[in-house]
């Protein structure tokens, strides 16, 4: 069979696609490649990529698509599943007898419960990582011979056995070709990236516990696999021949420091090469590995550092202390790297006082830039086991009807209301300080590139907050 790997449309900027962090429209326009989908797109011959919201392509411009192929892989979100049924629905109606099937951590949680949303939309749920399965499928392997599948026979729902993590990653195709033959890579834009941006994998998993964090407990493990070095430097040498016009690569793994000896025998691989490079990483990272990465290239850091407040950080297992984030911190600015901060309003111990120490403690780190997120107990999450036993959760609809995110969590001291106003308070508060804004009035007084980025997020940001306040007020 010949397959179509498919983003399914959703909402205008809507970044959720496979490998994306932040499942819902974002306050200023930004898009992860869907590289789980490019990872088996490059073991089959004849199949394609098609990642909808970058490619601003409708559901119907997508049914015409999927007329030529045999097999349609979808990543699906909790958040998206819905949609996602609906668009299989219309895939089917549109070719009968093309097979359906939903990949991604909600329903590798659920399988038999997605298997019945679907009501016969869906043909197969892959449970975890699909590179393979999905490889035996389009072979034409009988269903009860493909390892991590789920799927209804004569009315009763069968699941295969696991498929183990695969432990070979050297293995597995470079996704970097299936960019360039499928995507518009121009259109793929990180605001506090370079662009145009290429990312890639360097592991898959994190041995981080932190009972919030999606991908390690649903889909890619808690335990770390990592390609080799040369395997790495391969496909970076690859891009930097073949897609000159990438300005900056990113390691999109789960935690790249979180095996710092890998993280250095990489960098030292790269730094001929000349490139800018950014990492998602833990803030304990150690000064002298963060000054290897930095000679070699390395530019910009994103951190989750979730929080100002040590009692949350123990109530959500970071195993990280605010002592550690502060010194990373000062050690990332020593070196002249940027760093952009991630944080999550609503986590466990939540309280008005918590909300101000967090907004507090991103000041005084002074980043380069943050995210604000709201608490997100999704499914397969020990948090979503612990928000369902207290009764934190209030819904299930973890978006509104324009894809921005809502708050589902609901504290008896803290209102859900209370939490979704967080965010915005929080960035006026960062971005709306003096000394940010004179360091970004100098930015674009000395870089007309930079001022004309400054000013489109700008309006991006003010245009999202109105929409999120409006919907807030319906």
């Amino acid at each position: 069979m010949k397959p179509l790997f498919l983003n399914p449309p959703t909402f205008d900027d809507f970044d959720g696609g496979a490998g994306a962090r932040y499942q819902a429209s974002r306050e200023v326009t930004s898009f992860w490649y869907p590289t789980w989908l490019c990872f088996p797109a490059g073991m089959i011959e004849g199949a394609r990529v098609v990642d909808a919201p970058v490619q601003k392509l409708d559901l119907n411009a997508c049914l015409e698509i999927a007329r030529n192929f045999d097999m349609v892989v979808m990543y699906t979100s909790t958040p998206t599943l819905a949609i996602d049924i609906e668009t299989a629905r219309r895939i089917k109606e549109a070719k009968p007898g093309i097979v359906t099937v939903l990949t991604g951590p909600h329903v590798t949680i659920l399988p038999e419960e997605s298997l019945k949303a679907g009501k016969g939309a869906i043909d197969i749920v892959c449970r975890g990582e699909f590179d393979y399965s999905t490889k035996e499928l389009c072979e034409g392997r009988e269903w009860e011979r493909v390892d991590g599948i789920s799927f209804i026979r004569d009315g009763k729902t069968v699941h295969t056995p696991d498929r183990p993590p695969i432990e070979d990653l050297d293995a597995l195709p470079f996704v970097a070709p299936v960019y360039r033959r499928d995507l518009p890579i121009a259109e793929y834009v990180i605001p506090h990236f370079k662009s145009p941006y290429v990312s890639i994998y360097s592991s898959r998993g994190c041995p981080s516990k932190c009972i919030y964090c999606l991908w390690p407990q649903t889909f890619s493990g808690q335990r770390m696999r990592t390609r080799s070095p040369q395997n790495v430097y391969e496909e970076v040498k690859w891009i930097v021949d073949n897609i000159p016009e990438m300005r900056e690569l990113s390691f999109d793994d789960d935690t790249f420091t979180a095996n710092r000896e890998h993280a250095r025998q990489v960098a030292t691989l790269l730094k001929p090469l000349g490139i800018s490079w950014t990492i998602n990483a833990r803030a304990n990272c150690d000064y002298e590995t963060l000054k290897i990465m930095r000679e070699a290239g390395l530019r910009h850091v994103v951190v989750g550092y979730e929080t100002g407040s040590e009692q949350i950080l123990k109530n959500i297992k970071k195993g990280v202390t605010k002592e550690q984030a502060i010194k990373f911190t000062r050690d990332c600015k020593r070196l002249g790297l940027s760093v952009h901060g991630a944080f999550i309003m609503g986590l466990p111990g939540e309280t008005r006082d918590t909300i101000r120490e967090t907004i507090e403690y991103a000041k005084q780190l002074d980043l380069n830039s943050i995210q604000a997120s709201l608490a997100s107990p999704y499914p397969g999450t020990e948090f979503y086991a612990m928000a369902k036993e207290q009764g934190w959760i209030a819904s299930d609809d973890f978006i509104d009807d324009t894809g921005h995110q809502k708050c589902v969590i609901n504290y008896p001291h803290l209102s859900n209301a209370e939490i979704f106003n967080s965010v915005e308070e929080f960035y006026d508060k960062f971005y709306f300080r003096p000394k940010y804004i004179l360091r970004s009035i100098g930015k674009m007084i000395v870089d007309g590139e930079e001022r004309r980025k400054l000013i489109r997020e700008g309006r991006q940001y003010l245009d999202y907050m109105r929409k999120r306040r409006n919907q807030a007020a319906c």
